[in-house]
């Protein structure tokens, strides 16, 4: 199992608010696949990639309104740090931790 795969409680800051979710990493070499499950449903990951550590790829989102998330993160052991770009709304903070 490579080191980035799991699935990692996170929190995202939003502006409606801290929005909780379940970020799902399946990496297979340079790529991963997975979802980010939260209380407005689950996005697909789009193009994932692994570089080492760093994580990035797109989502896409629905509600409150259509828009193309792209997402960065770094895995430290077990914790995720990323950033969420949101079109208008600019950057969301995202953590996480791996479940164990």
């Amino acid at each position: 199992m490579a080191s980035v795969d799991g699935a990692y409680d996170c929190i995202t800051k939003t502006p409606m608010g801290d929005q909780s979710s379940v970020f799902t990493v399946i990496s297979n070499g340079g790529t991963f696949h997975g979802t980010n499950a939260g209380p407005l449903g689950s996005l697909d990951v789009k193009g994932g990639k692994v570089d080492g550590n760093m994580l990035t790829w797109t989502m896409d989102m629905v509600i409150p309104m259509p828009m193309t998330l792209e997402c960065e993160a770094i895995v430290e052991g077990d914790t995720l740090t990323g950033t969420i770009q949101a079109g208008a709304f600019g950057a969301m903070a995202m953590t996480g931790t791996r479940r164990k």
